[in-house]
C-alpha cells in the first residue's frame, strides 16, 4: 500500500535524452518510485509499459523525453512520456477507428503500443501540434494506468490444509 496519504498525492518527473539507454534509466528509476512507496507488485507491469513508451518516444522522436510516474490515490498509478513529435501513433488514437493490424511475425519492432494497450487498465494520448498551442511548443502525451489488485489476500504455506481424499 502507499505510504503517502491520498490528501498528498506524489509525482516524479525524469528528463531523459533521446539516448537508446533512456529505457533502462527509466526502468530502474521506476523500480526506485514504487519500491518507495511499497507498490512492488505493480513493478514488473509497470517497468515493460515504461520502457514500451520511452522507446516508442526515442524511436519516433528526435528531441528529450520526459516520464512522470503520478499515483492515483487508492487506485494505482499513471505513467506518461512526453516526447516533441505530436503525430499520435495509430495504436493510441483515440477513438479507436479500426483494429490495428497485427504486424508480421518477421518484423523486429512496432508492438510496443500493443503490448501497452493490452497490459495496462486505461491507456490514452493528448497530441500538441504547433497550430493550437504556439510555436515552439509541440508534442505528445502518451500514457496508462496500472491499477492496484485490493482484495486479494497473500496466502501463507504454513496455514494451508492439504485435501485429503476418499475415506
Amino acid at each position: 500500500m502507499a505510504t503517502v496519504s491520498p490528501e498528498n498525492p506524489w509525482s516524479y518527473t525524469l528528463n531523459l535524452p533521446n539516448d537508446p539507454r533512456s529505457a533502462w534509466i527509466a526502468r530502474i528509476t521506476l523500480r526506485g518510485v514504487l519500491s518507495s512507496h511499497e507498490l512492488n507488485e505493480l513493478r514488473d507491469d509497470a517497468e515493460l509499459l515504461t520502457s514500451e513508451l520511452v522507446t516508442n518516444a526515442y524511436r519516433y522522436s528526435d528531441g528529450a523525453v520526459e516520464l512522470r510516474v503520478r499515483e492515483l490515490p487508492g487506485q494505482g498509478i499513471r505513467i506518461s512520456v512526453w516526447d516533441t513529435n505530436p503525430e499520435v501513433p495509430e495504436p493510441f488514437e483515440r477513438p479507436v477507428l479500426r483494429p490495428v493490424e497485427p504486424r508480421r511475425t518477421e518484423t523486429t519492432y512496432g508492438r510496443g503500443l500493443l503490448i501497452v494497450r493490452r497490459c495496462a487498465d486505461s491507456w490514452g494520448s493528448k497530441s500538441f501540434g504547433y497550430r493550437w498551442y504556439g510555436p515552439g511548443f509541440r508534442g505528445k502525451w502518451l500514457w496508462c494506468e496500472l491499477g492496484v489488485k485490493r482484495g486479494a489476500e497473500k496466502i501463507n504455506p504454513a496455514k494451508v490444509t492439504p485435501l485429503v481424499s476418499g475415506s
